[in-house]
């Protein structure tokens, strides 16, 4: 699992906070989740192969979303 959070001097458009980050969790080498804020795409997550939008209010609500996500995952797995 790696998760990475930047405070900018401005938003990533088409977001409107001041946040980039990229959270990903990772099984045998291969990302099953991945959450980014993409120049173009906004806020979203990866999960398999398709694309989903993610509401970002706050940096805590969103690690905790994550973090409910992943443990989703291994209770899958």
């Amino acid at each position: 699992m790696e998760i990475v959070v930047w405070r900018m001097q401005q938003p990533v458009p088409p977001s409107t906070h001041r946040y980039e980050y990229r959270m990903v969790y990772i099984v045998n080498g291969k990302r099953v989740l991945g959450y980014d804020n993409e120049r173009g795409k906004g806020d979203h997550k990866h999960i398999g192969g398709r694309e989903e939008p993610v509401d970002f209010t706050r940096v805590n609500r969103l690690l905790a979303q994550f973090a409910a996500d992943v443990k989703a995952m291994r209770r899958r797995a």
